[in-house]
């Protein structure tokens, strides 16, 4: 019987039978119970094993132990069902940086039973309006500070009755300090929905995915314990927003699921990660590979020493920055791919199994192949789409047409394209869609950004293949320049000339442009739509 009096999730989960395989018996760590309430494994099981006084939370202004973290996440939950009403599977939408309140608001929503759903930063009033709209959202907590544009979706999305802002001396502060530490979390079932996470939206409108509560755990579960191996000693750290499954499982759930520490930056540029690694003396990071390449040019003047672990993932990692990083650091990066549709990462590979250029092996718990586009397995070498099924899989929220295009025969399909050596890595290719065909050649658009990356002048790049009546399409490189150098038709021709001499010459970009910086999303990901649109 479901813990949910409010049926909206389960009503708007795509039918059983558009779903992928997922299987929870490859691994004896992934039989969760039925009952299954992922906030408390998190945090109540650290407070209970007698870990309270250890630290949960760094952040730029002190610390928060187990037993804090625990404390105020109760507090919060005792608020939302006390004054704001919040029934088990409501939808409740988190705005703000990463900072320990926002950690806290997370655990709190999952105790009272609801659903989380957490919103980048960055996204304004017209974007936040449609996740309100899309997820049927009443209420928001949000950080004093990012009000505004939230509070300008409630014209748009007058669904949204109410608005809660903590930090400083607001409301939602005021009301937990009246509110117990002490919170009978709502028995959630394990195949109740935790959280509706949105993508990205690199192209188009963000699509909403819906994760239970077993979910949860088992990334949790398998990516660290395999691939990570890190320990209760260390202390995570990186760039991606909460908001992002990247970030949410490498900067909360991995750590605490371990009782290890994290820390949370409200901005984590690259500059400000570099410093906070040296001042807080972090031991793992998880960044996108253009903060490793941009963080290389920052180690001379920070002591970094206390890293031992680097996760790499939102784009494919060019083997010329896992090199770089490597003689500057002596840490091999680990790579891997994930979705949000996935959750988290199901393809990488531990350090000493690392094979550079390849981003790894089917994860654990985990089966990946390498197919056509009839879903037939090809042979070994041969580019592909990449298929994969495990304990977590797409399940999008109300969006049947995209749910019939990502999940083929229990498969999911993440859009990537891969090829497959006899040994079982998987070594990228493109996204499916940015496969360049010219002149009858598939073109790989990362294999050339590789190679680039390898010039001394060239800090940033994206290639694409623009329309062309001879060839079917050319191939165009932009290219953000590191300080110093300038660009000019001389440029241009070395940099042509470098590629020619490093892979087939048919793949050099054909159209050089020098920009000032590359259109990304939030998350890091490079939007090479918005490349192909400035032709």
């Amino acid at each position: 019987m479901s813990a949910h009096a409010d049926e909206f999730a389960r009503e708007h989960l795509p039918p059983v039978s558009q779903w992928p395989l997922m299987d929870y018996s490859a691994l004896p760590e992934l039989a969760y119970p039925e009952t299954l309430n992922c906030a408390a494994e998190l945090v109540d099981r650290n407070v209970a094993k007698g870990h309270g006084s250890r630290v949960a939370i760094r952040f730029a202004g002190g610390q928060w132990t187990y037993e804090r973290l625990l404390e105020q996440s109760n507090r919060l939950a005792n608020v939302l069902v006390r004054d704001f009403g919040v029934e088990p599977g409501n939808r409740v939408l988190l705005r703000g940086p990463n900072n320990p309140m926002m950690a806290a608001a997370w655990f709190a929503v999952l105790k009272a039973g609801a659903v989380c759903v957490t919103t980048m930063p960055l996204l304004r009033a017209r974007e936040l309006a449609f996740t309100v709209e899309k997820a049927d959202i009443e209420l928001a907590l949000c950080d004093a500070r990012y009000l505004d544009d939230l509070v300008a979706a409630q014209q748009a999305a007058p669904r949204l009755a109410r608005v809660a802002a903590f930090g400083d001396v607001s409301q939602l502060d005021t009301l937990m300090r009246s509110a117990s530490t002490d919170f009978d979390n709502v028995p959630t079932g394990a195949d109740e929905t935790a959280i509706i996470a949105f993508t990205s939206g690199t192209t188009g409108k963000a699509k909403g995915t819906m994760h239970f509560h077993r979910d949860i755990l088992a990334i949790c579960d398998l990516f660290p314990r395999s691939c990570l191996q890190a320990s209760a000693d260390d202390l995570f750290c990186g760039s991606p927003p909460l908001a992002f499954t990247f970030g949410l499982g490498g900067l909360l759930l991995f750590p605490l699921r371990i009782g290890a520490s994290t820390l949370l930056l409200e901005q984590a540029t690259p500059p400000n990660l570099i410093k906070a690694i040296q001042d807080h003396r972090a031991t793992v990071c998880f960044t996108a590979p253009t903060a490793y390449r941009a963080m290389l040019g920052l180690i001379g003047q920070h002591d970094i020493a206390s890293l031992r672990k680097c996760v790499s993932a939102g784009e494919h990692l060019p083997v010329a920055t896992f090199e770089a990083w490597k003689a500057a650091t002596g840490i091999s990066i680990i790579d891997g791919i994930g979705s949000t549709e996935m959750l988290h990462i199901f393809v990488s590979a531990p350090e000493d199994q690392i094979r550079p250029g390849a981003t790894g092996k089917a994860v654990p718990g985990y089966e990946a192949k390498v197919v056509d586009d009839n879903g037939n397995e090809l042979p070994v070498g041969s580019i592909g789409h990449i298929a994969v099924r495990g304990p977590t899989g797409c399940r999008y929220l109300d969006n049947e047409e995209r749910q019939l295009a990502y999940v083929k025969a229990g498969w999911n399909y993440p859009g990537d394209s891969f090829s497959m050596d006899a040994d079982g890595y998987f070594w990228y290719q493109a996204r499916t869609d940015d496969m360049i065909i010219s002149s009858g050649y598939n073109i790989a658009a990362a294999e050339i950004e590789g190679v680039l990356l390898e010039h001394d002048a060239v800090q940033e790049c994206g290639v694409v293949g623009l329309p062309d009546p001879e060839r079917g399409q050319r191939i165009k490189a932009f290219i953000v320049l590191r300080a110093g150098r300038t660009g000019s038709d001389e440029l241009v021709k070395e940099l042509q000339d470098f590629v020619k001499r490093q892979i087939a010459p048919f793949k050099y970009p054909r159209v050089i442009e020098f920009v000032a910086a590359m259109p990304r999303t939030e998350t890091g990901k490079l939007q090479r739509f918005r490349l192909r649109e400035q032709g």
